[in-house]
């Protein structure tokens, strides 16, 4: 057991109801200022096996209850993490680095709701009976089993939960696999969900280290989904690992998204969204780094890009003026400074930034111009705070250089015209476009990434399509007996 930031974590594992201790533990390091919070309980294959094998146990009668009953305890693990939000979003802060005032107003709450949305939209969920030569078809959702999820590190809780929830809902079991950077708020809500009244084994929490625990989870014959979100190296190894079961995946992988600003678009509104990507010390998948602009509006709006982006105050997350925080883990610091000079190194002109700090992991926000085509810092994921600004003539190239990458994962467009949006929204390749705005989406909207940014669609039907079994039973009008009743 430790404290952190005064709440009391059990740093073992959560197994089949109970907390599991391990021979070997990892050290969790904070961000904010490196300091040591903690030895964790550092799971192996013993660990997965002890709760994948619990969670194959509690499975039957978990899947058997009807989607009202599983919701109902589901809202109430969503009431727990309503009731613990100040200690979530501490904690989470101290452990990864994010933004405290974020977690108080936006992360925590929708942790609480990817439960709620789920727990409420299995209750829903069906399809519409189909005919055929006078054959009904039914399609009903089986839940599949159990389900393996694997998580990062840049916000831990809300994309555990977000698969968590419709997993559950669905009627399946779980096993987590949190991040070693920031595993601390996973054991929380192994605390929350026992609470809330859920069974032992439905939910189960084993820590460790990628290579280790996440690779024996990975090819476990015992799982029956398997999502993972991260890098895309890694998700070739997990998805080496789980060929030989044929388990069904989903991945959520990386981008290196644009935001392409044309020269009829709010330019008050085209810097806001610019600027926005600096959100989590760049540390977000669906952040738009590639920022391309019409070379027409292009010296002003780089400027203007560059003032405000002054502005913002890095500093401990823990102060509510702080804009830009620190990077995960050193490691980390190591990567995006290697990324930011070597473009250095090759031409690219930093505007902003571009140096690494010389204590801490407080890498300052960066912009880079003048990089070449098809130059490592325009093609590859840093997931750090920095920007690269190319120009564009003409729409046609506008669009042609956002859908210059392998990835897929999301894009940005800003503009005054609602036939151009139209017309550029429906020739870039994302998985998700946000048109003069950025980070907004429904639950039940389908959420992934084309090309190398994933695998598959989640949110909504897209959700329970993944983690049930779709049945379809045909009946026939024929063959039936006039005193059947049964």
């Amino acid at each position: 057991m430790i404290s952190v930031e005064g709440v009391a974590i059990d740093t073992r594992h959560w197994i089949g109801g109970r907390r599991v201790a391990s021979d070997r533990t990892f050290a969790d390091i904070s961000p904010i200022d490196e300091s040591f919070l903690g030895d964790i309980a550092a799971g192996t294959a013993a660990e997965v096996d002890a709760a994948v094998a619990a969670a194959r146990e509690a499975f039957p009668a978990w899947a058997a209850l009807s989607a009202p009953e599983r919701g109902a305890i589901l809202r109430r693990v969503a009431d727990g993490i309503d009731e613990r939000r100040e200690d979530l979003a501490r904690v989470e802060t101290r452990d990864n680095g994010s933004l405290l005032r974020s977690h108080r107003r936006g992360v925590m709450p929708r942790v609480a709701m990817n439960f709620r949305f789920f727990a409420d939209y299995a209750e829903k969920l069906a399809h519409p009976d189909m005919e055929i030569r006078g054959h009904r078809e039914r399609v009903t959702y089986d839940p599949a089993g159990v389900t393996a999820i694997i998580t990062p590190w840049n916000a831990p809780l809300m994309l555990a939960t977000w698969r968590i929830g419709p997993a559950l809902a669905a009627g399946n079991t779980v096993v987590l696999k949190p991040p070693e950077w920031a595993p601390l708020t996973a054991s929380l809500l192994a605390d929350i969900a026992h609470e809330a009244g859920l069974p032992a084994g439905v939910f189960n929490v084993v820590q460790g280290i990628g290579a280790e625990a996440g690779a024996a989870l990975s090819k476990h014959p015992g799982i029956n989904r398997l999502s993972f979100t991260g890098s895309v190296p890694t998700a070739g190894v997990i998805a080496a690992a789980a060929a030989p079961t044929i388990v069904p995946l989903s991945f959520e992988l990386g981008g290196k998204s644009p935001l392409l600003v044309f020269d009829d678009c709010d330019l008050d509104l085209a810097v806001d969204l610019a600027v926005e990507q600096f959100d989590n010390a760049g540390q977000v998948c669906l952040g738009a780094f590639r920022i391309l602009v019409q070379e027409s509006i292009a010296a002003e709006f780089q400027a203007r890009v560059v003032e405000k982006a002054r502005g913002l105050v890095q500093g401990d997350p823990r102060d509510e003026k702080t804009d830009v925080s620190a990077l995960v883990s050193r490691a980390h610091l190591d990567r995006v400074s290697g990324f930011v000079d070597r473009a250095l190194a090759d031409g690219a002109r930093a505007i902003l930034g571009g140096a690494a700090p010389e204590k801490g992991l407080y890498y300052p926000p960066t912009i880079l111009a003048d990089a070449k085509p098809g130059s490592e810092i325009l093609t590859e994921e840093v997931f750090g705070p920095v920007l690269t600004f190319q120009t564009f003539a003409d729409e046609d190239e506008g669009v042609r250089m956002a859908n210059d990458t392998r990835f897929g994962l999301a894009a940005t467009l800003v503009t005054g015209s609602p036939e151009k949006a139209e017309r550029v929204s429906a020739r870039l390749n994302a998985g998700t476009v946000w048109v003069n705005c950025f980070f907004v989406r429904d639950l039940g909207a389908p959420f992934g990434g084309n090309g190398k940014s994933g695998i598959g669609r989640e949110g909504g039907t897209y959700s329970f399509d993944f983690y049930c079994d779709v049945k379809n039973t045909v009946f026939s009008p024929n063959g039936w007996k006039e005193s059947s009743h049964g």
